[in-house]
C-alpha cells in the first residue's frame, strides 16, 4: 500500500513524503501540487495538511473541535473563512467578508496562504484520493492523545516528533533527497500527515467532526487523523 502525506513549504512549493506499507519510502519537492502529486504515482490516498473544504457561514465545525483536542497546540491550527472570503481578489475585501459571515475579520497571515489553499483545493475537487489533515492531530494521536509538549520549530519540539514517528515505523533518513533543503518542521509535518494517509488507506482514521459539514460541492468539510 502506498501513501502520500503532504506540507506546503514556502517558496520551494510543497514536500510530499512517501510510504509504502506504513513505511518511509521516498520523498518529493515540487512547485506545483498536483505534480507532486503525479510524480508520486499510483498511490491509495493522499494526505495534504491545508484546508480543503470550505462552508458557506460561519467557523468550520472541524477547526472548531480540532482546537478542542490540540490543547497546548491549539494556535497551531487558524480558523478558515467561509468560501467566499477566499474568492475575493483582495485582502480588504476578504476580511470584510470574513467579518460579515463569521464575525470576525480574516488576518493577513491567514490570506498569505490564498494561494496554496485555492491549489490544495483545486486537486481535492479533482482527485477522490486528496484529504484534509493537520499534523498536530496525527502527532497527538502518535502520542496516545497527548499533544506535543513543544513547539514544532524548537529542537526538543523536533526530537519529539522524529521520535514518535520512527516508533510508528516511519524512519526518516538524515539525508533526505530532494528534502534535504526543506525546513525540518515542514519535513515533519509531511510524514505526519503520510502516517494519517496509511491510515485512511487502512480505513482506520478518524475525522473532525464525526457528523461533518458538506461543502458546496457536496464534499465533507472534516479533518482526517
Amino acid at each position: 500500500m502506498d501513501v502520500l502525506g503532504v506540507d506546503a513549504c514556502g517558496k520551494q512549493g510543497w514536500v510530499g513524503i512517501r510510504l509504502t506499507d506504513g513505511a518511509y519510502a521516498g520523498a518529493l519537492v515540487d512547485l506545483r501540487l498536483e505534480s507532486l502529486v503525479a510524480r508520486a504515482g499510483d498511490v491509495d490516498a493522499v494526505a495534504v495538511d491545508m484546508p480543503l473544504g470550505l462552508v458557506e457561514r460561519g467557523w468550520r465545525a472541524a477547526d472548531l473541535a480540532a482546537k478542542a483536542l490540540l490543547g497546548v497546540r491549539r494556535h497551531s491550527l487558524f480558523l478558515v473563512a467561509p468560501r467566499t472570503a477566499w474568492q475575493e481578489q483582495h485582502y480588504t475585501a476578504a476580511a470584510d467578508r470574513c467579518q460579515e459571515l463569521t464575525g470576525n475579520r480574516l488576518t493577513q497571515q491567514t490570506w498569505a496562504l490564498r494561494p496554496k489553499l485555492l491549489e490544495a483545493r483545486a486537486c481535492w475537487l479533482a482527485d477522490g484520493r486528496t484529504h484534509e489533515v493537520h499534523p498536530e492531530l496525527s502527532f497527538r494521536a502518535l502520542a496516545d492523545g497527548v499533544p506535543p509538549a513543544y513547539a514544532k520549530k524548537t529542537w526538543r519540539g523536533q526530537n519529539l516528533r522524529r521520535a514518535l514517528l520512527a516508533e510508528a515505523g516511519i524512519v526518516l533518513p538524515d539525508e533526505i533527497g530532494e528534502a534535504d533543503r526543506v525546513p525540518v518542521d515542514d519535513v515533519l509535518d509531511a510524514a505526519a500527515a503520510a502516517w494519517s494517509a496509511h491510515r485512511i488507506a487502512l480505513g482506520t482514521a478518524k475525522r473532525l467532526p464525526e457528523t461533518p459539514e458538506r461543502d458546496a460541492e457536496g464534499r465533507p468539510v472534516e479533518i482526517r487523523y
